[in-house]
């Protein structure tokens, strides 16, 4: 086994989707249930019912979505920071404030609209094209009279030679260097199977591991790694903490660490 180092720099940027053609999506929305409160998202966020936000299946986190239900017309804005809702023919799931604004409690599932919205809160329309306009000059030209040429006599002199242009040296880019980054330093050592470990959750983008593992370390002050497996041809990143030697002992660890990160479970490491 041989331990590096490694920084990972990560540029946060804001996020401007389908600017072109706009984003427009129908189908049934569904929202969070009371167990999720206080769950971490797959942004790294905490959920919260208060808070206008919902899960997507692509949309990038940030994404402003403007989500109208279509047999009220009433709207609601929520922004995307968790992945789903992984059940069929359902589109969003909204945060429970956002439910209530559209008001489909009792319910439980509705049909909406969703649409993307710049950052300053306007939908992003399709646009066509626009056709070029004709001008009247072109569509009926009038005759011109050409001038003709005039000749005259030439001296029988021999042409010189014309200098050729130097080619310029092209100024080089000089690389942008941002300061809106997210910095992590990582101890990493390669590890053999064995032993038994606790699961927390299973990530598919490195960033949003990056924050929890930070979280981890500050919180459990445990020991953290990294399983990284390919599941149905997607590379997804397994995050667990602590090294047991008998899963007795790991479900002891569990219960505790359950009270922070409920969805957590003991794993045998072969």
């Amino acid at each position: 086994m041989r331990a590096f180092s490694a920084v990972i720099l990560i540029m946060v940027t804001s996020v401007t989707l389908f600017a072109q053609s706009g984003y427009v999506q129908e189908g049934k929305a569904s929202f969070y249930a009371d167990k999720f409160e206080g769950r971490t998202t797959a942004s790294g966020e905490r959920y919260s019912h208060a808070k206008s936000t919902c899960a997507h299946l692509s949309l990038p986190f940030g994404t402003l979505v403007k989500v109208t239900q279509i047999s009220s017309g009433e709207s609601v804005v929520v922004r995307v920071n968790d992945r789903g809702p992984f059940v069929p023919n359902r589109i969003i799931d909204l945060s429970r404030s956002a439910a209530e604004k559209l008001g489909f409690i009792s319910e439980g599932v509705t049909d909406v609209r969703i649409e993307v919205l710049d950052n300053e809160g306007n939908v992003l329309p399709q646009t066509p094209p626009s056709k070029p306009k004709e001008n009247p000059e072109t569509k009926n030209p009038r005759p011109t009279t050409q001038p003709q040429p005039q000749h005259f006599d030439k001296p029988n002199v021999a042409p010189q030679p014309q200098p050729q242009p130097q080619p310029q040296p092209q100024p080089q880019p000089q690389p942008s260097v941002s300061s809106d980054y997210e910095l992590y330093e990582l101890n990493i050592t390669k590890q053999q199977p064995g032993g038994f470990t606790i699961q927390i959750k299973s990530y598919r983008e490195m960033e949003n591991l990056l924050r929890i593992v930070d979280e981890l370390k500050s919180s459990l002050k445990e020991n953290v790694r990294v399983q990284v497996a390919t599941v149905n041809g997607e590379r997804v990143y397994r995050l667990m903490v602590g090294k047991f030697s008998t899963r007795i002992e790991a479900e002891k660890n569990r219960d505790r660490i359950a009270k922070s990160y409920p969805d957590c479970f003991v794993v045998e490491l072969k």
